[in-house]
């Protein structure tokens, strides 16, 4: 399962340094690793997937206060937007010629 959580942040990296410092608590509620997405249009704009491999692993760590004390330090604006996804295809084209 893939927890999708889209925010606004105050700064990116002082939001980043209190997100890479959260790696326990998130191995903690059984997170196997993460990708971080900053929008093109407005840096402060992140996206991150953590991967886990149960849903109620997830919710685990989202209903963790440790979670809610960590984000108000990291300056995140609002309450994320989540949504919960499978796995479903990856394709590189890199081998590929544009046409």
């Amino acid at each position: 399962m893939i927890l999708i959580m889209q925010t606004r942040v105050r700064d990116y990296d002082a939001w980043k340094t209190v997100f890479d410092d959260g790696e326990a608590l998130r191995a903690k509620h059984g997170c196997t690793g993460h990708e971080i997405f900053r929008s093109d249009d407005n840096g402060n704009d992140v996206t991150v997937h953590l991967r886990f491999s149960s849903r109620e692993a997830g919710n685990a760590l989202r209903t963790d206060p440790e979670l809610a004390a960590n984000m108000k330090r990291a300056g995140v604006e609002g309450q994320p937007t989540v949504t919960w996804a499978h796995d479903g295809e990856a394709r590189t084209y890199a081998s590929r010629r544009a046409a």
